[in-house]
């Protein structure tokens, strides 16, 4: 492997291991919203309830869907970046 189809392939799955990781704390988010949202439509309609439920679940969703995202993105970038880089050898 020649040294710029590795930096080709280094630099595709850094990329898209930042964009999978912020994809999935997007993604985290968003479904964690809707249990805190789900959760506060059950009980008396407080704002600090919906507010700290929210703010219980941020941390743990950053977490997940960052270290998730990080090692999709990753893969698949690679995984991508080696197909399109590849050179067929002749017979």
């Amino acid at each position: 492997m020649n040294k710029k189809r590795m930096l080709i392939c280094t630099f595709m799955a850094l990329a898209s291991g930042c964009f999978g990781a912020y994809m999935g704390v997007q993604i985290k988010l968003l479904a964690d919203n809707q249990r805190c949202e789900n959760m506060t439509k059950n009980t008396l309609e407080f704002a600090v309830f919906k507010t700290a439920c929210q703010a219980w679940m941020m941390p743990g969703a950053y977490m997940q869907g960052s270290s998730s995202g990080l090692w999709a993105g990753m893969v698949m970038g690679a995984f991508i970046a080696g197909l399109a880089t590849h050179h067929k050898q002749p017979e």
